[in-house]
C-alpha cells in the first residue's frame, strides 16, 4: 500500500504466536540470558514464577509477524491487480512497555493501528507511518505496546 492508503484509525490483526517453552529457551540461549528466561526451575524462582519470554522475543515475533503480514497483503493487491508502494526505512519507535510477562504456554496476538500518515518533509516521495503496535494475551491481558514509524513511497501521482 501506499501511504495514501492508510487511515488515522485503521487497524490490522497482524497475526498470533504462541511462546513455548522449546521457543523460549532457544531464544534466551542466544539473546537474553537472565536467569528466568534460560529454565523453569529458575523461572519459578525469579520474578514472575514461572519460564517467561524475553520481552525481546515478544518484539522479534511482532517484526517476523509483521513482515509476513505485509507480504501477505502486497501479494492479495498484485493478485487484484493493484498497486503496491514500497516500505523504506524505520526512523525508530518509542514507548516501549511490557505491562505484562508472557509465560511458557501464553498465544499473543498482535495488532498495529494508525496513528498518522503524513508526507516526509525531508524524502520527496515517501512519507512517515506511525502506528501503536500491540500484543495480548489469550486471556486479552496486554503484555507489549509500542509506538513504530516506518517511511512509505507515496503515490506517484500524489503531486509530490
Amino acid at each position: 500500500m501506499y501511504l495514501e492508503d492508510f487511515r488515522v484509525g485503521d487497524r490490522a490483526e497482524i497475526g498470533a504466536h504462541l511462546f513455548t517453552t522449546d521457543d523460549i529457551l532457544r531464544f534466551a540461549r542466544t539473546y537474553d540470558t537472565q536467569a528466568f528466561h534460560l529454565s523453569e526451575e529458575a523461572g519459578r524462582a525469579g520474578p514472575f514464577k514461572g519460564l517467561a519470554a524475553s520481552g525481546w522475543h515478544t518484539c522479534a515475533v511482532w517484526m517476523k509477524l509483521t513482515v509476513a503480514y505485509n507480504v501477505r497483503v502486497a501479494r492479495e493487491r498484485m493478485a487484484a491487480g493493484l498497486p503496491v508502494g514500497r516500505f523504506g526505512p524505520s526512523p525508530g519507535f518509542r514507548e516501549l512497555k511490557w505491562s505484562a510477562p508472557v509465560m511458557a504456554g501464553d498465544t499473543l496476538t498482535y495488532f498495529a493501528e494508525v496513528v498518522e500518515a503524513r508526507p516526509s518533509g525531508s524524502r520527496p516521495g515517501w512519507g512517515l507511518l506511525t502506528a501503536r503496535n500491540t500484543a495480548v494475551n489469550q486471556h486479552g491481558v496486554q503484555a507489549l505496546s509500542f509506538v513504530s514509524a516506518v517511511f512509505v513511497e507515496r503515490r506517484p501521482d500524489a503531486g509530490v
